[in-house]
């Protein structure tokens, strides 16, 4: 796996080493040893799996307490998946960082907490897997507004984007209940 540095703090984009021959293909999805190596003392707590249809998209959630770190990877399909920087303390307070995830680059994104997190599928049927480092507490469970201007996301355009009641409700940054 090689492991690099994106602009914004603690985001990191995994590569894999693919072994991939006339049978199909095998890789090293996850070691906690190596992994740790970069992120020290990540202990993951839960696995979630999603399959959306092309132009949905989810985000940009976090969690204001019980932050959770996410590893994240598309297995079929591919997203355009985003993290923004929610931590007021950090230089890069409300920049974003989008890369695209897909079955056939096997790239992964490490999101650590203090960031909100989103993507949009390109593909039908893609099926997106993460690991989080905190479980799931929808009561503190938060959305920003997924186009907000203020961090003016380049998404790639999507004639029919379909989004939940509650990204439809997201709110703007300079609204949000953020990360001191």
């Amino acid at each position: 796996m090689v492991f690099l540095k994106t602009h914004l703090d603690g985001l990191l984009v995994i590569e894999p080493k693919v072994f991939e021959d006339s049978r199909g293909f095998f890789y090293e999805s996850f070691n906690q040893k190596r992994f740790n190596e970069f992120v020290p003392g990540t202990v993951f707590v839960q696995d979630n799996h999603s399959k959306s249809n092309k132009g949905v998209l989810r985000g940009l959630h976090y969690q204001i307490q019980h932050a959770q770190g996410k590893l994240v990877r598309v297995v079929q399909g591919s997203v355009f998946d985003v993290a923004v920087d929610i931590r007021k303390s950090s230089s890069t307070f409300g920049q974003w960082f989008g890369i695209e995830l897909s079955s056939t680059n096997k790239k992964q994104l490490w999101i650590p907490a203090g960031y909100a997190h989103g993507f949009l599928t390109l593909e039908d049927n893609t099926e997106f897997l993460y690991k989080t480092t905190e479980f799931y507490h929808p009561d503190f469970e938060r959305s920003i507004l997924w186009n907000d201007q203020e961090i003016g996301i380049s998404w790639p355009t999507i004639s029919d984007v379909k989004l939940s009641s509650k990204d439809q409700g997201g709110n703007p940054i300079k609204n949000a209940e953020v990360y001191q």
